[in-house]
C-alpha cells in the first residue's frame, strides 16, 4: 500500500505520529508538506512572523529526522484543495493520511479534500492527534458539551490514556521514479522576515529539552510560581503544542510520571483548559466570529484608536499592562498572568472590543493558536465559556504588586522605569517629583477608579437591556 503521510504544521514531529506510524506499518510512504499561500503568500508570512519563524525552523527540524530515518519530505507549493488530490493521483497511492485539525476553515479544508479523494477512489484518514481525546467525545449526561470547565475536566481525565507511540527506528524511501514537484523549504527572508534571535528555537528536539528542563526544575513549584511574572516558572511548551513539535498526549504522560503533588496537578489541569478550548472550538466553530455568551452580542465597545495603539505600543502607564505588550513584540511570549492582566486592561478599562486584542496576539503570539488564543480572550472579557464574571476587573497595580514585588518583570520590559524605587514601581506617579520627572514614561491613560466604574455601568447596562 501507498500513503502520503501529509504533514500539516500542526504536527511536525516523527515521534508519536499516528499517520507516520501507520504509513510505515502498511508499506510505501510519501511525507508531504504543502506551502498553501493561506500561510505562506509573503503578505500573510509577513503578518504572522514569530509564528513563520517557529514553523519553519521545525520544518527544517523535520526534514532532517525523515532524512535520518531513510525518508525524505516533500515541499510542494500551492492550495492544499488541489495539490493534494492531484498529488495522490499523479502519485498513484491508495490513501492520505493526516492529523485532524479542530478550526472550522481546516475542516472545510478536509471536507473538500476528502470530496476530491473519494471520487479518485484514494482513502482520506484523519487520525487524533491534536488533543487528548477526540473533539466531541466528551459529554454531558445530557449527551451535550460541557459549558463549565470543571465538570469538564472531571468527565476529561479518567479517559485519558497517554500512552504515546514510539519514534520510528526507520522508514522506507521514497518510491522510484517519483515525479516531483518539491520545492526548498522558504527562508524567512525570502518571505521578508527578518529572523528574530529572541523567539525560543523550533524543532522536536528543542522542544523535547524544554519539556525536560521544566519537569526537572520549574515543574516542581509550579502550582505556586507560575503566576509570578519575575520567575522562569512555566513551561513554555506553547508552540511546541500548537506546532506539534511534542504531542499533547507525550507531554501529559511525561507530567504525569513525575511526583510533584499539587503543583503536578496544577500543569495537568492546564493541558485539561486547553483541551477544554479544542473542544469548544470543534462544537461552536462560530465562537472565532462571535462572543460565546449571546448577551453580549452587540455589546457597545468604544472606538477609541489611540487607547488601542498606546496598548498595542506598552505605552498605557500601567507598567505591568506596557510590560505585557513589549514582550509580546519583542520575544512572541506573554507570561499567562501578564496575559490576564493585559486583556483585561483592553476590554475592561480602555472599552475595546476582545477581538482586537484576540488578532493583536494571534499576530504576534509563537504560541498563537486559533483555540486556545479565542478561549482565552473571551474569558478575559467575560463573555466567553465557563469566563471570569464579568464584573471582576483586574487592578494592573494591585496584580503587580503581587505577581512582581521586586518590579523585576516590570523593570525588564519597561527598563525606562529602571531607577524607579520598588516602593513605587507599579505607580510609578508617584515617584518623588524630581525622579518622576526624568522617567520618560507616561502618565496612565485612564484612572483605574474611574474606568472601572465607565465599565461596570456600560456593562450593566447592556446585558440587563440583553435579559430583559
Amino acid at each position: 500500500m501507498r500513503s502520503i503521510v501529509w504533514f500539516r504544521g500542526k504536527d511536525l514531529r516523527v515521534a508519536d505520529h499516528g499517520p507516520l506510524t501507520e504509513a510505515a506499518a502498511t508499506g510505501e510512504l510519501i511525507p508531504l508538506f504543502v506551502l498553501d499561500p493561506f500561510f505562506f503568500a509573503p503578505a500573510k508570512a509577513r503578518n504572522l512572523p514569530h509564528r513563520m519563524q517557529f514553523l519553519l525552523e521545525s520544518l527544517q527540524a523535520l526534514e532532517a529526522s525523515l532524512a535520518r530515518l531513510g525518508s525524505r519530505l516533500l515541499v510542494v507549493p500551492g492550495r492544499s484543495v488541489e495539490v493534494v488530490p492531484r498529488l495522490a493521483s499523479l502519485w498513484q497511492v491508495d490513501q492520505v493520511l493526516a492529523h485532524r485539525w479542530v478550526e472550522p476553515f481546516g475542516r472545510e479544508r478536509d471536507r473538500r479534500i476528502g470530496e476530491a479523494l473519494g471520487q479518485a477512489g484514494i482513502a482520506f484518514q484523519l487520525f487524533e492527534g491534536e488533543t487528548l481525546l477526540p473533539p466531541g467525545s466528551v459529554r454531558t449526561g445530557q449527551g451535550g458539551m460541557f459549558r463549565v470547565f470543571t465538570p469538564f475536566a472531571r468527565a476529561c481525565a479518567p479517559r485519558i490514556e497517554a500512552s504515546p507511540l514510539a519514534t520510528p527506528r526507520g522508514l522506507p524511501p521514497l518510491p522510484v521514479a517519483l515525479p516531483s514537484e518539491a520545492v526548498p523549504i522558504p527562508s524567512l527572508e525570502s518571505l521578508g522576515i527578518r529572523p528574530n534571535p529572541r523567539l525560543l528555537p523550533g524543532g522536536e528536539e528543542p522542544g523535547r529539552a524544554r519539556l525536560q528542563t521544566f519537569l526537572a526544575g520549574p515543574f516542581q513549584d509550579y502550582g505556586g510560581d507560575r503566576n509570578r511574572m519575575d520567575r522562569p516558572g512555566t513551561s513554555r511548551l506553547g508552540a511546541d503544542l500548537k506546532f506539534g513539535t511534542l504531542s499533547v498526549r507525550s507531554v501529559w504522560a511525561a507530567a504525569a510520571g513525575v511526583e510533584a503533588g499539587m503543583s503536578g496537578h496544577a500543569f495537568l489541569n492546564e493541558l485539561l483548559w486547553r483541551e477544554f478550548s479544542h473542544h469548544l472550538l470543534w462544537e461552536w466553530p462560530e465562537l472565532l466570529e462571535r462572543p460565546f455568551r449571546p448577551a453580549f452580542v452587540g455589546f457597545p465597545w468604544r472606538e477609541d484608536e489611540g487607547a488601542y495603539e498606546a496598548w498595542a505600543a506598552g505605552r498605557t502607564g500601567y507598567p505591568v499592562v506596557d510590560a505585557a505588550a513589549r514582550q509580546l513584540l519583542a520575544e512572541g511570549f506573554v507570561h499567562n498572568r501578564a496575559r490576564m492582566v493585559a486583556a483585561s486592561f483592553l476590554t475592561k478599562h480602555l472599552l475595546v472590543d476582545y477581538r482586537r486584542g484576540e488578532a493583536h496576539y494571534l499576530r504576534w503570539l509563537t504560541d498563537g493558536d486559533w483555540a486556545a488564543n479565542n478561549s482565552g480572550w473571551q474569558w478575559s472579557a467575560g463573555c466567553g465559556c465557563d469566563a471570569q464574571p464579568w464584573f471582576r476587573i483586574f487592578n494592573p497595580v494591585a496584580q503587580g504588586q503581587r505577581f512582581d514585588p521586586d518590579g523585576d518583570y516590570v523593570r525588564r520590559w519597561v527598563p525606562e522605569l529602571a531607577a524607579c524605587p520598588t516602593a513605587c514601581i507599579h505607580e510609578p506617579w508617584k515617584a518623588p517629583t524630581r525622579l518622576r520627572a526624568s522617567l520618560d514614561y507616561p502618565d496612565p491613560i485612564v484612572d483605574h477608579a474611574l474606568a472601572r466604574a465607565r465599565f461596570l455601568a456600560t456593562a450593566k447596562g447592556h446585558l440587563g437591556r440583553a435579559s430583559s
